[in-house]
């Protein structure tokens, strides 16, 4: 099945679809870039911040036994290249134009969905190895840090393969209008509605659909540990902080992502003229950027994980911040006798 190109008008096409088309098209949604422009800027001076310091805490002052540790620094590298690029995203939305010109823009739309779905794998390698650890804890004593260095390696690799389409996609007339960006990228028409599905089904799979499940399996196991006798024994201090981590993994999964990918396959399906329907058009349409923001909102809530799930990572944060404090008084001390 042929599909009209988005960015052309075809008169042997039916008035009914062009009309259709002109009246659910994305052009109309005028608040986008206000909202877009507002998210990002709230979200970037936190993330910095706070990815800078989990990355420099996490990298310096967590012991190499500490679990999931290689996972949350690849978690927290994945968030600060988002958030490095937010600034250019802040400048478009705010000025409608881009000078940086085609391939800056290409890799700033790359690390967005890099960002997303490095989240998502580091997350569930997370979940995993919590709820491993929890039911197989002499197996955690022989774990070797290098095999979560070989897991991360893997990860990034498929990850980076994984998104290319996306840059590819939209990169769909960037050449002959280069001064637009992000979401004002045209999406590239696919001739066979069935590849378009098939295509789609299969991102949502494999991106969303399998990661969900297998983080939701493994909150209700760690959660169930609590409560069961078959489990070795254990600390149960270990067992709660091992149960929050996971649960804390759901939430921002759930949170950030479901939005996202549960409006994604109707997007790509008004996209590519599958679904014609103007007023299942118009909602997935005005839902896009509610859910696009939302995804954008895992930079400040990973994070989380580490300063509050992890105790090492609270113990190093609480020992720096009582030395900075001691050392000012100090200071305020000998400058106080000096004067006197």
């Amino acid at each position: 099945m042929t599909h009209l190109p988005h960015t052309t008008t075809d008169t042997s096409s039916s008035p009914v679809m062009i009309q259709s088309n002109q009246s659910c098209s994305s052009d109309n949604i005028t608040f986008k870039s206000t909202l877009y422009a507002t998210t990002y800027t709230l979200i970037f001076i936190p993330g910095l911040l706070a990815n800078s310091a989990a990355l420099w805490v996490l990298c310096r002052f967590i012991s190499r036994k500490s679990k999931a540790i290689i996972f949350m620094i690849n978690l927290a590298v994945a968030d600060l290249a988002h958030v490095l690029s937010l600034p250019l995203r802040i400048y478009y939305y705010i000025n409608h134009t881009w000078p940086f010109g085609s391939f800056l823009c290409l890799l700033c739309f790359y690390l967005k969905y890099l960002n997303m779905y490095a989240s998502i794998c580091f997350l569930t390698c997370i979940s995993i190895q919590r709820y491993f650890f929890l039911y197989q804890p002499f197996k955690a004593k022989d774990w070797k840090r290098r095999y979560d260095v070989a897991i991360s390696a893997v990860v990034w690799l498929f990850v980076g393969v994984a998104c290319l389409p996306f840059p590819i996609m939209r990169g769909y007339g960037l050449a002959n209008n280069s001064h637009t960006c992000f979401a004002d990228l045209q999406v590239r028409p696919i001739r066979s509605s069935v590849a378009t599905v098939l295509m789609t089904g299969m991102a949502e799979l494999f991106g969303f659909v399998g990661p969900l499940v297998i983080i939701l399996f493994c909150t209700w196991k760690t959660k169930n540990s609590l409560r069961g006798f078959h489990i070795p024994q254990e600390n149960s201090g270990e067992r709660r902080k091992a149960q929050r981590m996971v649960s804390m993994c759901a939430v921002v999964f759930c949170v950030c992502f479901a939005p996202y990918h549960i409006n994604f396959f109707f997007y790509m399906l008004v996209k590519e003229n599958v679904i014609t329907d103007c007023f299942l058009s118009t909602i997935t349409l005005y839902t896009q950027p509610f859910c696009l923001s939302l995804a954008s909102l895992d930079c400040c809530l990973d994070p989380i994980i580490y300063f509050f799930m992890t105790s090492e990572f609270q113990d190093q944060i609480s020992r720096h911040s009582s030395m900075a404090i001691r050392s000012r008084l100090m200071s305020k001390e000998s400058g106080s006798s000096v004067k006197e």
